[in-house]
């Protein structure tokens, strides 16, 4: 088989240890509870302001804050201890109850009421749109009290769920077959950089790094975050020295590039993420990119971007563009991403020799102390918690076909899950097959007499489980016993339900949401409606506009597009990583932020590794880590600033 260099050099960069702890402590329910309640208003405030939260700022401000409480104690944080805390941070950061801000979002949309679909929205998920609770802009009101007991209940399954199949898959692709995981050391090794921060910091290198990190992000975080927010507080209007989210272009280049949405997004972070990713990921995101500016104005010429026309900004390029012809194309490439992920993942069968693979039985008798609980239980909790989802869906969906439920839970999550597995184990790729869960729904529409747009919001049982082998991996390159997560899990699901409502509802309260308030989502949920809303027509009787804008010819062109480019790749032995990248530039998204991208990739690959060598491979993720801690301490203090004038003009005097 053949064998990415790069992805050997992520593959080296950390061997799994031999001794194992819990690290569960009085130190991680305290965390649990200082992130639920101190970091996860900012990171929610910070996603609506700016698109990006401060998830990884979150777990570092945490574990630098407990390790200096450690070191007056007389004491230090093992790197168990750590690593817990940045699980419990990446669990409390979720937010599940933001998801209601979309949903009342959504039901007063102008998507919604553009395309019809407002009297469809199910009450389960958001109340209509004559209710006064949109008007008084709360949550604790009655008429959202089912769609809060619902979020809660499958958040609830969800947790219990992430120890069923996936886990049996991390003991199948890890403990029997062997697999490197050649990306869950990029991951684990953040979490080493934070145990060595609490140790001696004078012979750390990996404090240095995130202290450079550190000092940019607070720099670039004053200008690019806190000074809009504090300014648009003190004063009329506020000061955007750097446009949020991007500095728009496509009016003073649509004469010259046609259907082209143009512009830069001046988020340095971004090139910081460049140095991380993999290089020819990034590279063949600006491919895909160059590719897109070439073929949009002669698309355009001949018809086909045909909704197009002058005037038009980014999001409406964007959605004109994907509904004439990149919708089509882009489920034929991710058709062919998933065919050559079951091709090679079949290939992959055989291939290794007899003695780099393990035996069967240790999947009956896994490695002393690494925690690890009983296959059969795992494999009872995927059962319970797939039928728990089928009933939910029964109930909520009664007039879709129940056979479905069945054939997503048990036939299509298993394979699938089990591809993908072996992708990210063998390659480090993420495999899904597209579109699966809309056919199905159109299918029971078409075939089964199904009419409504209820089944897009249930909570369906198909998941794809290959992306958890990968953080179980990480949990084991760490050194951190799986008893330890166990309880971890247990202590911050009610701080996450709680803090998640409650903040919900304090940030809703201090202005409409969207709002020039929050600018990000301003700009944004408005395409990221109309896309969702657009599919949703399809099970609808009459001549829906997803069925509209899906045109077969278009769908091979993509599939056959993705094959080849795939097969020219291994034939030349160029990366293969070059057309996962390719993907992610063919117009799916907005493409402002690629150009900051790849000049973080050119410095890191033609400056930082010739200068440092491999050991750029482990630089690299702690500056990014300590870049967005220090965006996250400005963001903090900025959402701090804002909700504390907000509250106290609320006040009657």
């Amino acid at each position: 088989m053949y064998e990415d260099k790069e992805l050997q050099e992520y593959r080296d960069l950390l061997k799994p240890p031999s001794h194992f702890e819990e690290g569960f402590d009085w130190k991680t329910i305290v965390g649990a509870i200082f992130i639920g309640f101190l970091m996860m208003p900012g990171s929610m405030y910070l996603q609506l302001v700016i698109g990006t939260g401060i998830g990884p700022a979150a777990r570092w401000v945490t574990i630098i804050l407990f390790a200096e409480i450690a070191k007056r104690s007389y004491t230090e944080l093992k790197q168990q201890e750590v690593f817990l805390l940045y699980y419990m941070a990446g669990a409390a950061l979720a937010s599940p109850f933001q998801g209601l801000l979309w949903s009342q979002y959504l039901v007063q949309s102008d998507a919604a009421r553009m395309l019809g679909l407002v009297e469809y929205i199910p009450s389960w998920v958001a109340p209509g749109p004559d209710s006064s609770s949109l008007v008084e802009r709360t949550f604790f009101h009655r008429d959202w009290l089912t769609p809060i007991l619902l979020l809660a209940g499958a958040q609830l399954i969800q947790r219990i769920d992430h120890f069923g199949l996936g886990y049996t898959l991390y003991r199948i692709t890890s403990d029997v077959e062997k697999l490197p995981f050649p990306m869950a050391p990029v991951g684990a090794l953040g979490t080493m950089a934070l145990a060595e921060s609490t140790e001696d910091r004078k012979t750390s290198w990996k404090w240095r790094v995130f202290s450079i990190g550190g000092m940019i992000g607070l720099g670039f975080g004053a200008i690019y975050v806190l000074l809009p927010i504090v300014s648009g507080l003190l004063f009329a209007k506020s000061i955007r020295l750097i446009p949020i989210p991007w500095v728009e272009l496509t009016g003073y280049t649509e004469q010259v590039l046609p259907a082209v949405a143009t512009g830069i997004q001046l988020d340095i972070g971004l090139i910081f993420i460049g140095m991380v990713l993999p290089f020819w990921a990034v590279i063949g995101g600006l491919v895909g990119l160059i590719i897109t500016v070439i073929l949009n104005p002669i698309l355009h010429s001949v018809g086909i971007l045909h909704r197009w026309h002058p005037g038009m900004g980014t999001v409406d390029t964007v959605f004109a563009n994907n509904f004439d012809f990149y919708m089509s194309f882009g489920i034929g490439l991710g058709l062919a991403i998933a065919a050559v992920g079951v091709w090679h993942v079949v290939r992959s069968f055989g291939k290794k020799a007899p003695g780099e693979r393990g035996a069967w039985k240790n999947l009956l008798h896994p490695p002393e102390g690494r925690g690890d609980f009983s296959i059969y239980i795992s494999l009872g909790i995927y059962v319970f918690s797939t039928l728990a989802y089928v009933l939910l869906c029964v109930w909520l969906v009664p007039t879709f076909p129940w056979i479905f439920f069945l054939a997503y839970g048990f036939i299509y999550t298993p394979v699938v899950s089990y591809v993908s597995a072996r992708m990210e184990g063998i390659a480090g790729q993420f495999v899904s097959l597209p579109l699966v869960r809309e056919a199905s729904f159109i299918a029971g529409a078409r075939f089964f007499g199904y009419s409504g747009i209820e089944i897009w919001y249930a909570p369906i049982p198909i998941h794809n489980y290959g992306e958890a082998t990968v953080h179980f991996r990480q949990i084991e390159l760490t050194g951190t016993s799986l008893r330890g997560i166990i309880k971890a899990e247990i202590v911050v699901f009610p701080v996450v339900i709680i803090a998640s409502l409650l903040f919900s509802q304090f940030i809703w309260r201090l202005a409409p949401i969207p709002s020039s308030s929050y600018p990000y989502a301003q700009e944004l949920w408005h395409l990221q409606a109309l896309n969702s809303l657009l599919m949703q027509t399809s099970t609808l009787e009459g001549n829906s506009l997803f069925f509209q804008a899906l045109r077969g010819e278009y769908v091979a062109a993509g599939m056959g597009f993705g094959v080849l480019t795939y097969f020219l790749l291994m034939l030349f032995g160029l990366p293969i990583m070059l057309i996962y990248g390719v993907v992610r530039g063919l117009g799916q998204s907005t493409p402002h932020g690629m150009l900051l991208e790849v000049a973080g990739a050119l410095l890191g690959r033609f400056f930082f590794l010739k200068k440092y060598g491999k050991s750029w491979r482990q630089y690299a993720p702690v500056l990014l880590a300590g870049f967005s801690c220090g965006m996250g301490l400005t963001g903090m203090f900025a959402m701090g600033f804002a909700l504390i004038l907000k509250s106290l003009g609320r006040l009657a005097y």
